[in-house]
């Protein structure tokens, strides 16, 4: 997933919940959006189809008298995102962790060896 997509996921899990189904305008979605990026009304179109094909989201583009909306419901991948998401960053950073601790001790293993076999 873009940048953009997760953004604009994160943003429907909170905004949806769980087994209900919601409009939202695409302009809440750039106005929630803009303090990173700058959307145009045919990127958030294709984010949603793309979140859409990736089984996130089910969504439905409705016409409106002030302009279209989405009816946006979440899929089981969709209400699991964040925790998901949450998860991933966790484990990232606990592998991380373990390759200092790692390289740490074997560059304190290769002092001491050094020191032993230099006398």
């Amino acid at each position: 997933m873009t940048k953009k997509e997760k953004l604009t996921m994160t943003y429907l899990c909170k905004k949806c919940q769980k087994n209900k189904t919601y409009l939202i305008a695409p302009q809440d979605i750039t106005q929630a959006l803009s303090k990173r990026f700058v959307l145009s009304v045919s990127e958030i179109d294709e984010i949603m189809v793309s979140l859409a094909n990736q089984n996130f989201i089910d969504f439905v583009v409705s016409d409106g008298k002030n302009g279209y909306f989405y009816c946006v419901n979440l899929k089981k991948a969709g209400q699991t995102y964040l925790i998901d998401a949450k998860k991933s960053r966790r484990t990232m950073g606990l592998l991380v962790l373990r390759s200092m601790f790692l390289a740490t001790v074997s560059f304190v293993f290769g002092i001491i060896l050094r020191a032993i076999f230099k006398s």
